[in-house]
């Protein structure tokens, strides 16, 4: 045992040193940091008379960082993360696995620890890191759906894992790992505004009857 787990850990060392030094050859150059992205406030949305009207209104809004790379990254219907702005395949290639935490041997954490690691990459200038670093659930796969289909899913029980409106609005307001979208490390663009107003809009959906857009 004590040789298969020293086979593993060389095994990781190698993935994160390629990790550190490789360029994706069709990555495009990787461009100047752009001015973060802005979200509207809930209250920019009060002169919206009709209750229902505002409810999706304020999702729409929200769906910016929903559906901002740094969400829908870790979101793939097809249980294998994606990297980058464009989303490109996770380089090594990645499964969720059973828990989302990875394979078996090769678990999220051979490369992802609890915080953002600087690199001297060209393509990858950090890796990313959050003491609860997973792929999410399949529950709450994402990637190719409309921003209704998702509002949909979000706050149907029946397909997002059993959870309340409450339990989702905790989730996005306070959750660290949702947090990362917002401190991702250098080489990528944060979500839309900050944590504290994407929790304030999901709340205000909430509260005006968590309508959803058109799907």
């Amino acid at each position: 045992m004590r040789a298969v787990a020293i086979v593993l850990a060389a095994g990781a060392l190698m993935i994160g040193g390629a990790l550190l030094s490789s360029v994706r050859a069709d990555a495009p150059a990787t461009p100047a940091t752009a001015p973060p992205e802005t979200l509207k406030s809930a209250a920019d949305f009060v002169s919206i008379k009709d209750p229902a009207a505002r409810s999706v209104a304020l999702f729409t809004e929200a769906g910016k960082v929903i559906e901002s790379p740094r969400c829908m990254n870790c979101h793939p219907v097809q249980r294998a993360p994606t990297q980058g702005d464009d989303r490109y395949p996770h380089n090594p290639p990645m499964v969720g696995g059973q828990a989302g935490h990875g394979p078996v041997g090769l678990p999220c954490g051979a490369c992802h620890g609890p915080a953002n690691v600087q690199t001297w990459g060209q393509d990858i200038k950090s890796i990313p890191g959050d003491p609860k670093w997973a792929l999410a659930p399949a529950e709450m796969a994402w990637q190719g759906k409309s921003l209704g289909a998702i509002c949909a899913q979000i706050k149907d029980p029946a397909r997002n894992g059993g959870r309340s409106l409450a339990e989702i609005h905790h989730h996005m307001a306070e959750d660290h790992l949702v947090g990362w979208a917002w401190n991702p490390g250098d080489g990528r663009r944060p979500a839309p505004g900050t944590q504290a107003r994407f929790g304030e809009l999901v709340k205000a959906w909430i509260d005006t009857g968590a309508k959803c857009p058109k799907a």
